[in-house]
This record gives structure tokens, sequence and C-alpha cells, in this order.
């Protein structure tokens, strides 16, 4: 594969195979690539002719070796399905960050019984390696960044691959006070509604059989934050989600519930605390404690990490910038 420099850059396929793999039907990533670069791109023969601005014919290259390289990976896979929109996004955003195409095909990755799960940006890449390295993890961020999905990933490969025996999902349910024996129903109907998306990342994981089958067992098992007093948990990945919303005692009370053979994920957002204003919160407290401690990894994920819709990014990155402004105003 060659290609040339200047804002006009030709590259050659020596599979034509290749090229319509990456080109999609109808020229359909072709054209995805186009609108998201503003980039024209010619297909002919065995090449393509990209044309653009400087720096969008770099990236758009960058984008189409990384997506070459990954049909030369995958192609003599017989269960491969080919390229899709999501493989594109994903070589999008890698290049919109400034990464060669190289870093793609490096990017960690978790294990799950449905499919492996791949770090889509720098800092979920960053966030993977902290989960695999350290005992206890912080992952703060906005939504849609993946700090509670990786996380539920990390948890699923480990049980998957009998690193522990259960998995444990928890969160402070602030809209109810955390009085739970007002609500109806057993233990898991009062806090199901508040750890839905952790349920969605299960059944996005594994069959729904097995995640079925292990709620019943105890695999994985659903405790409110209040229930963590007085237990010790051992061979167990433990995920405290929406973690902004635990006051310094509940924070430290969690945080020593921590027995052998065990990790815990903490994730939050310190933009959306919903505890009374005079109450400070546990994760905000924690993270400032706990920064140069052996064994505790903290990652700050941002607007530039959000794998939503685009825009969505954007919109973060909007809030973020306004937020700056107001704090260097003060």
């Amino acid at each position: 594969m060659n290609a040339a420099k200047a804002n006009n850059i030709q590259i050659e396929f020596e599979d034509n195979d290749i090229l319509a793999l990456l080109s999609g039907e109808h020229n359909q990533h072709l054209a995805h690539i186009e609108k998201s670069l503003d980039v024209t791109l010619d297909s002919f023969g065995n090449s393509i002719k990209i044309s653009g601005a400087a720096k969008a014919t770099k990236m758009a290259r960058t984008v189409i070796e990384n997506l070459y390289k990954r049909i030369l990976e995958n192609c003599r896979d017989a269960g491969w399905d080919g390229i899709d929109q999501s493989m594109v996004d994903d070589a999008l955003r890698w290049a919109v960050n400034g990464h060669h195409a190289d870093a793609t095909l490096a990017a960690e990755s978790f294990e799950t019984w449905k499919k492996k799960i791949v770090a889509k940006t720098k800092g979920q890449n960053d966030y993977l390696r902290l989960l695999r390295d350290n005992e206890v993890v912080f992952g703060l961020g906005p939504a849609g960044t993946g700090k509670t999905y990786m996380a539920v990933a990390r948890a699923v490969e480990a049980l998957k691959k009998r690193e522990v025996e259960r998995i444990i999902l928890s969160r402070p349910a602030v809209e109810a006070g955390e009085r739970l024996g007002f609500l109806p129903g057993d233990m898991k109907e009062k806090v199901d509604p508040y750890l839905r998306p952790l349920y969605d990342a299960l059944y996005d994981m594994m069959p729904a059989d097995k995640v079925d089958r292990m709620l019943v067992s105890g695999e994985i098992e659903i405790a409110p934050l209040a229930f963590m007093r007085g237990r010790t948990l051992t061979s167990a990945h433990v995920i405290i989600d929406e973690a902004q919303n635990t006051t310094p005692v509940q924070m430290k009370m969690v945080l020593t519930r921590l027995g052998q053979n065990s990790h815990m994920v903490i994730t939050g957002d310190l933009s959306q605390i919903d505890l009374p204003i005079a109450q400070p919160s546990g994760l905000a407290e924690a993270v400032t404690l706990l920064e140069n401690t052996r064994g505790v990894g903290i990652i700050h994920l941002s607007g530039g990490d959000v794998v939503r819709h685009p825009v969505v990014a954007r919109i973060l990155q909007a809030y973020e910038a306004g937020q700056t402004k107001q704090n260097s105003q003060k």
C-alpha cells in the first residue's frame, strides 16, 4: 500500500477484494468517511484517491489504513462478518484524536461470553489498562464515555476466566433516599430500577439464561449500598456505580469491605451530584485522598471519550469549555 503526500493522496491495494470490503456495499463506508471528515474519496481500480484539506486527508488516510489492516487481520477468520459502521466509527474516532492506525490494532480488550469488548478511544484504552493492573479503580467522566460498560466487561471477563467467584453490583439509591424498605417488592425489585445500565451491560455480554441463572445462584449479586456494611467481599469483582452520590462515610465503608482476591471499580460523574447542597460527595473526597495510593488507579474520562452519537461528544465538550471559563473567572 503506497501513499503520496499533499492534499491529494492515493492509496493502492494489492487485492481488489480488500478494497471492496473496505468500501462497503454501494461504497457506504467511503461515503461515511467523506461526510465525517469533509473529504472526497474516489475509488477506481485497486486504489482510493483522497482529496481535501491537508489535515483531513491525513486523517482519512489513517482511517483507511486502519480498516485495511483490520481486514487483513480478520479476513481469513470464517466467523468474521466483515467491516461494519461501528468499526468505521472506531477508526474515525482514533484518527480524529490524533492516533496512528497501529494504535487501534494494539487497543486493550476484554473477552466476554458473547463478544470481545475493545477500547474505542485513547482514554478508554488507559482505563482498561488500569482495570487490569489495580485492585481498586476510580473511573470518572460524563455519560457515554464507557466507564460503567467497561467496568462490567472486566468483571464479566474475570468471572468467565474464574479469576473471581462472583460479581457484586451496587449504587446509592439517592432518588429513593436509600429508604428502600418503603418501596414495594423484594430486594431485587426495589433495587433493579437503579441498576438498569448495569443489567443492560450484563445482557449485552452474556447469554440471558446465564445471567438469570447466576442471579439465582448468587454468582451475580445485586446489593444496595446500605447492605454492604459489616461484610467482607472476598473473591469478588465489585462495581459501585453513580458513586458521586455516596457520602464520605458511605465511600469509606465500601472501600474497606474489600477482601482477598477481590477488585473494586467505582464509577461516577462529579458534574452530576444529586446529594443535598451541604452534603459533600464521598467520590470527590476519595479521589483526592487516594490519588497516590499504591494499588489504586484513577482516570478522568472526557467528552473526547464519548462513544455515543458524535454530537453528544461536541455537546459535552462545549459544556466542559464553559465550565472551565467560569472557573477561570472566579
